[in-house]
C-alpha cells in the first residue's frame, strides 16, 4: 500500500480560521477544529484517501434526503444508466436538482486546470484537496445536513499573504423525477420539461413547473447560494464550468467514454461571482448550499434556510451521529485487521444507504409500460437504499439480506422502517394480497412485483424471516404485532397462488433470472422453509395456534422431501456435488421435478440459510460437499464467488474458464463476482464452522471496499468486484458501471463476525440470549464491544491458551435468559467446564459448526472450557 493512499486519522491542529457567514471553521479545518476538539467525546474521524486516477473514480456523499455524486476531482461526468447519464449530480429524492456545481479560483476551474491532488472519504462527508499554487491552497468538503433536502459545500482558501481572490461558481440545473426512466413509456425524455433560471436575492433559482404525460402537474425548484455575497452573476444555457460545452450521451447505443449531459437534459445554468479577501495564516471558508423540493420554490427556500443557517454546527452533528454508530459493534480481530476495518466501514456504508422521501404516489407501472392513476399515497417512507447511483430506492430482496447486517451493526431503526415501507406499499399496490412488491422508486412508482407480475417469489417468502430476525434482536413486540398479519399473508399467498402442481415447491422468480431454469427455484424453496418456521415462531409468541401448526407442518413436509428432490449429484450432473438451482416446469409431466443444475450462486442458499434453533437447511454431508465444490476455482475467483461457475462448455457463448472436475457444462459461465454472492458464501461457510475457507469470502468483500489497489470509491463496498467477466468500474464509462456502493455486501462482513465468530444469537422475542463464539483454528483471541441487543448491549471476548478456551460475556440492560458457550476445536472433547471459576452444568451439543459446549447462566461472566 503506497503511503499516499493509506488510512488518515485527523489530529487536532492549533490553527485559526475565518468563515464567511458562519461562526466557526470550515472545510478541512472544520473537521479538525470543530469535530476533532472537545465538542465530541471519543476519537477523531477516520478517513480514507486516494491520489491516483481521481478523474476516473466516482465520489459519493449521501444523507437521508439528498445524494450527490460526481468524480473524485470534484467534477460531474454524466453517470448512471436508469436515466442514462442523469443518475449523478445532486438529488433530493424523488427529484434531481443539478447536473453539477463547479468552482473557479482566479479563473482556474477546480478539478480541471487545477485538478485535485487527493480525494478523501469520511463518515458522512468527503473532501477534495486541490493543493497549493502560488502560495494559495484550496480544499473542498461536501456533506448533507441532517433532516434537510440539501447538500452543503465548504470551500476553504489559505494564502501566504494578503490578497483578494476571484471566486466563481457555475451551476447547471436538471430538475427531473427519479421515474420514469430512459426506456419506459412514457420515458424521461417526454416527462422532463425545460427548466427556467433566475437570480433571486444573491442566489440562483431554478424551476420546472408544468404538466407532464403521466405524472401530471408538478412544481420542482432548486436554489444555489452561498454564505458570501456575490459581486456579479449571469444566467444562460451553459454554465457547466470546465465541462462547457457539454458532450451529450445519446439516449441509447454507443456513447463517448465520458459525457457531460444526456439526451434527456433540459436544464439551464447560472453563475455567481465573489471577491474573497484573504489574510496570511488564516483559513477562510465560504459555504455553498444546494437545496430543493418537489413542492415549489417556497419549500425549496425553507430547505435552503435550514441547511445554510449554521453549516459548521450541522457538520459537527453529522459526524457526531456517525461516531455514535461507530461506537456500536466495535470488534478486535487480531490477525485480521482488514476484516475489523471492514466491519467499521460497513457500519458507515449502511448509514450512507438510509433514504427518505415524502408524498409517494403509489402505482404499478407494469415494468415501465403503464402510468395509471395512483392507487394510493404514503405520507413518507424511510428505507435502506439498495445501491448508488442507479438503485437508491426500495427493494425487497436487497433489504432482506441487508437486514442481517443492520441488526448486527445495531442499526435497528432503519431496517424496521424499511420493512414497514415494503409492507405499506405492497398492501396498497397489491390490494392486500400478501405478495411483496420488488422495486419501489422514491416517487412511489412500483416497477415490478405487482399481483399480475411473475414477481420475485424469494422476497415474499423471506419477509417473515426478516420480521422474525428484527424481533429476535430487538424484542420489540409492537414491531412484531405491526407486521404479523402481513407476514402471515405472505406465505398464504405463496401457498395458494404459486404452487400450481401442489408439490409444495413454489413457482416464480428467484434471485437469478436466467434462461433455461425450471419453474421452481432453489432459493425460493429454501427461504420458504425458513420463512414457514420463522412464521411458526412468531405465531407461537402471539398465541396463534392455527397459523403455528399450519406453518410448522408445511415446513416439516418440505424438509423431509428436500434432499431427495433438490440434491443434484450423480447421473448427468456428475460434476455438481451441489443442489440444483431449479427443477423443471411442473406443467411438463415428463420432466416433473427433474433437477436443473446450472452452477448459479443460488445453489449455496441451503447452506446459507439458518433455521430457528441455529441449524442450516442443508444436510450436513451434502452441505459440506457442496461448499467444498464451490471453493474450487471454477466457482471462486480472487474476490469471491462467481455469479455462475465456469467450465469447458458446449454452449455457443460459453467462456473458457477452469472446469469443475473436467465435466462439460451446457450452461454459459458468468464469472462476475457480486458482493452479495460472496456474502452468501461467507455466511454459508460460517454456518458449517468453516472459518478458514470462509476467510476467502470475507476478505474478498473487505478488499473491494478497503484495498487501494482495488477500490473505486474508498470505503464503499461496490456491487460487483473486478472479475474475469466484469471489467472493473474504474475502467468503464461512467454511464455503464455497476453500483459504487451496494448495501447488501455488508451482510458478508457484519453477520459472520458478530453472529458466527463472536456467536451473538439473540432471541429476545422469546426472552433468550445465546453467546456461543467460535475461534478459527489459527486465531487465539477475538473480541466485540457494545453489540446492541434490544435496549442494551453485549460484550464478548474469546481467548485460547493451550487446551483452555475462555469466553467472557458482559451484558448491559439485557433482560433475557442467558446461555454462554463455545464451539470446541475440531476433534476435541471437554475435560472441565467452569463459570466464574466454579464447575457449571453444561450440554455438549453437536451442530453444523462443530461440537458446542453450552451452559445456562444467570448473568454475564467467564466460561472456561478445558478440552483434549
Amino acid at each position: 500500500m503506497r503511503g499516499s493512499r493509506a488510512v488518515v486519522v485527523l489530529a487536532v491542529l492549533a490553527t485559526t480560521s475565518t468563515v464567511l457567514g458562519a461562526p466557526v471553521a470550515g472545510a478541512e479545518q472544520s473537521i479538525v477544529d470543530v469535530v476533532g476538539g472537545g465538542a465530541l467525546a471519543g476519537r477523531a474521524p477516520v478517513e480514507l484517501s486516494e491520489t491516483a486516477r481521481l478523474g476516473d473514480r466516482r465520489a459519493l456523499v449521501t444523507g437521508e434526503r439528498a445524494i450527490a455524486l460526481g468524480d473524485a476531482n470534484g467534477l460531474y461526468p454524466a453517470s448512471g444508466w436508469h436515466i442514462r447519464g442523469e443518475m449523478g449530480g445532486v438529488w433530493s429524492p424523488p427529484v434531481k436538482l443539478l447536473d453539477g456545481i463547479w468552482f473557479a479560483v482566479d479563473g482556474a476551474w477546480l478539478g480541471a486546470r487545477r485538478p485535485a491532488t487527493r480525494y478523501t472519504t469520511g463518515w458522512g462527508y468527503h473532501r477534495f484537496d486541490y493543493g497549493t499554487s502560488g502560495g494559495l491552497s484550496v480544499d473542498r468538503l461536501d456533506f448533507v445536513p441532517e433532516g434537510t433536502r440539501a447538500t452543503v459545500i465548504g470551500l476553504t482558501l489559505r494564502s501566504d499573504r494578503h490578497r483578494t481572490v476571484d471566486l466563481a461558481l457555475d451551476a447547471h440545473s436538471e430538475l427531473m423525477p427519479a421515474y420514469p426512466w430512459g426506456w419506459t413509456t412514457p420515458g424521461a425524455a417526454e416527462v422532463n420539461l425545460p427548466d427556467t433560471g433566475a437570480y433571486d436575492q444573491g442566489r440562483l433559482a431554478f424551476r420546472e413547473r408544468g404538466t407532464s404525460p403521466g405524472t401530471g402537474a408538478h412544481d420542482y425548484a432548486a436554489l444555489v447560494g452561498s454564505s458570501a455575497s456575490p459581486v456579479g452573476h449571469a444566467l444562460g444555457q451553459g454554465h457547466r464550468g470546465p465541462q462547457d460545452p457539454a458532450v451529450v450521451c445519446p439516449a441509447e447505443g454507443d456513447a463517448p467514454p465520458r459525457c457531460d449531459d444526456s439526451a434527456f437534459g433540459k436544464g439551464t445554468g447560472g453563475r455567481l461571482d465573489y471577491e474573497i479577501a484573504l489574510r496570511p495564516g488564516k483559513a477562510t471558508t465560504v459555504w455553498f448550499t444546494v437545496a430543493g423540493s418537489d413542492a415549489g420554490p417556497g419549500a425549496a427556500s425553507a430547505e435552503y434556510a435550514k441547511a445554510s443557517r449554521d453549516p459548521a454546527a450541522a457538520l459537527r452533528s453529522v459526524v457526531a451521529g456517525r461516531q455514535a454508530l461507530a461506537a456500536t459493534t466495535v470488534v478486535d480481530l487480531p490477525g485480521d485487521a482488514l476484516l475489523a476495518r471492514s466491519v467499521e466501514w460497513s457500519k458507515q456504508n449502511l448509514a450512507d444507504s438510509v433514504q427518505y422521501a415524502a408524498g409517494l404516489r403509489l402505482r404499478d407501472t407494469d415494468e415501465g409500460r403503464a402510468f395509471p392513476p395512483a392507487a394510493g399515497t404514503l405520507d413518507g417512507a424511510r428505507w435502506l437504499g439498495a445501491g448508488f447511483p442507479d438503485y437508491p430506492w426500495i427493494f425487497g430482496t436487497d433489504g432482506e439480506y441487508t437486514a442481517f447486517a443492520a441488526v448486527a451493526a445495531g442499526q435497528f431503526e432503519p431496517i424496521k422502517d424499511h420493512l414497514r415501507a415494503l409492507r405499506d406499499v405492497s398492501e396498497i399496490v397489491n390490494e392486500g394480497s400478501g405478495k411483496l412488491v420488488h422495486e419501489i422508486v422514491s416517487t412511489g412508482d412500483v416497477y415490478f412485483g405487482a399481483n399480475d407480475d411473475a414477481g420475485n417469489t424469494d422476497e415474499t417468502v423471506k419477509f417473515p424471516s426478516a420480521v422474525a430476525l428484527v424481533w429476535r434482536w430487538t424484542g420489540d413486540d409492537r414491531f412484531r404485532d405491526d407486521l404479523y398479519d402481513f407476514a402471515v399473508r405472505n406465505l398464504r399467498y405463496v401457498d395458494e397462488h404459486l404452487d400450481a402442481d401442489g408439490d409444495g415447491w413454489p413457482e416464480g422468480l428467484g434471485n437469478v433470472e436466467r434462461a433455461g431454469m425450471g419453474e421452481e427455484k432453489l432459493d425460493s424453496t429454501a427461504y420458504l422453509v425458513r420463512g414457514l418456521l420463522d412464521l411458526a415462531d412468531l405465531a407461537a409468541s402471539k398465541g396463534d395456534r392455527a397459523t403455528r401448526d399450519w406453518a410448522a407442518g408445511r415446513a416439516e413436509d418440505l424438509r423431509t422431501r428436500f434432499e431427495r428432490t433438490w440434491w443434484a449429484g450423480g447421473g448427468t450432473n456428475a460434476d455438481a456435488n451441489a443442489y440444483a438451482e431449479s427443477i423443471d416446469d411442473p406443467a411438463d409431466p415428463a420432466n416433473d421435478n427433474r433437477p436443473v443444475f446450472q452452477r448459479h450462486w443460488t445453489g449455496v442458499s441451503p447452506m446459507e440459510i439458518e433455521l430457528p434453533g441455529g441449524t442450516p437447511l442443508a444436510d450436513p454431508a451434502h452441505g459440506t460437499t457442496a461448499l467444498a465444490q464451490r471453493e474450487k476455482d471454477c466457482y471462486t475467483g480472487e474476490f469471491g464467488l462467481y455469479h455462475t461457475g465456469s467450465g469447458p462448455t458446449s454452449a455457443p457463448e460459453g467462456n473458457p474458464g477452469p472446469s469443475c472436475d473436467g465435466v462439460v457444462s451446457t450452461v454459459r459461465g458468468e464469472r462476475s463476482t457480486y458482493s452479495l454472492n460472496t456474502a452468501v458464501m461467507a455466511v454459508a461457510e460460517g454456518n458449517f464452522g468453516r472459518l478458514g475457507p470462509q476467510r476467502t469470502y470475507t476478505t474478498g468483500n473487505a478488499r473491494i471496499q478497503l484495498d487501494p489497489s482495488v477500490w473505486e470509491t474508498p470505503g464503499a463496498m461496490p456491487e460487483v468486484a473486478p472479475s474475469p467477466d466484469f471489467v472493473a468500474n474504474i475502467d468503464r464509462p461512467f454511464h455503464d458501471r455497476s453500483m459504487s456502493l451496494q448495501a447488501w455486501g455488508s451482510y458478508g462482513v457484519l453477520w459472520p463476525v458478530v453472529h458466527q465468530h463472536l456467536g451473538v444469537a439473540p432471541d429476545l422475542g422469546n426472552g433468550r440470549l445465546a453467546v456461543v463464539p467460535q475461534l478459527a483454528e489459527d486465531r487465539d483471541r477475538i473480541a466485540g464491544h457494545n453489540i446492541r441487543v434490544g435496549a442494551g448491549s453485549v460484550d464478548v471476548a474469546v481467548r485460547r491458551h493451550g487446551d483452555r478456551l475462555r469466553v467472557d460475556v458482559g451484558t448491559h440492560r439485557v433482560r433475557a435468559e442467558l446461555t454462554v458457550g463455545a464451539v470446541l476445536p475440531a476433534g476435541t472433547a471437554p475435560v472441565s467446564v467452569t463459570f466464574d471459576g466454579r464447575p457449571v452444568a453444561y450440554d455438549l451439543v453437536p451442530s453444523s459448526r462443530g461440537s458446542e459446549v453450552r451452559a445456562d447462566v444467570r448473568h454475564g461472566g467467564t466460561l472456561e472450557v478445558r478440552s483434549r
